[in-house]
This record gives C-alpha cells, sequence and structure tokens, in this order.
C-alpha cells in the first residue's frame, strides 16, 4: 500500500485509540467519585446502580475489544500485514478501511461470515 495511505490509517487508528484510552479514563475518575459520594442507599437504589454498572460493564468490554482490534491494525501496519483480509489474502479495499480501518476481512468474507453466522442461530 501507499505510503501516503498508510500515515492517513496509522494517524486515524491513533487517535481512535487515543480517545478510547481517554473515555476509559474520565470513566474511572467518574466511577471514583461516584462510589466516594455514596451513602447508605435502599434496595432499589442498589438495584439500579447494579444495572447501571453492568451496562458500563458491558460497553467497557465492547470499547475494549475494540481496542485490541486497533492495536492489532497497528501492529499489522508495522509488520506490512494490514490491509489483507485474514480470510481470503486478498486486499481490502481502502474504502472500507477508511470507514473500519480496524477491519480484517474484506467485504465478501465479512458477509459471507455474518450469512455463516445466522444460519447456525
Amino acid at each position: 500500500m501507499e505510503t501516503v495511505f498508510i500515515k492517513e490509517i496509522e494517524e486515524r487508528l491513533a487517535v481512535l485509540q487515543e480517545n478510547i484510552l481517554k473515555m476509559f479514563i474520565a470513566e474511572n475518575e467518574d466511577f471514583k467519585k461516584l462510589v466516594s459520594g455514596m451513602d447508605i442507599k435502599d434496595l432499589g437504589d442498589i438495584a439500579a446502580d447494579d444495572v447501571m454498572c453492568r451496562k458500563l460493564e458491558a460497553l467497557n468490554q465492547h470499547e475494549t475489544n475494540r481496542l485490541r482490534r486497533i492495536e492489532a491494525a497497528l501492529a499489522r501496519l508495522k509488520n506490512g500485514r494490514y490491509g489483507l483480509c485474514l480470510s481470503c489474502g486478498k486486499k481490502i479495499p481502502k474504502d472500507r478501511l477508511r470507514a473500519i480501518p480496524y477491519a480484517v476481512r474484506c467485504i465478501e468474507c465479512k458477509t459471507g461470515e455474518e450469512s455463516n453466522r445466522k444460519k447456525r442461530a
């Protein structure tokens, strides 16, 4: 792939990575403030807090997975494997990589993967 495109994607991935890390830091500080300001609550408040915590955990897990995909994409950039489909080995179109810079499959393979998943469900 051309150097200009690689630089563009590398910068984009770095920004995405930084944004996720900043979000984790902000959430952690908010969580610390929330916990330090807690008083004795009734069971309804505890249950509501538990639901909120579970939602935050799910969101954080999603963002953690996304961060791993971004870091893997940065590693592929360094080792020269970026932009190649993990399933078929063909080049992933630049438009797809611009839309999802951590994509690991071309559109055809991703569509096939999703179709197979739906058939099994």
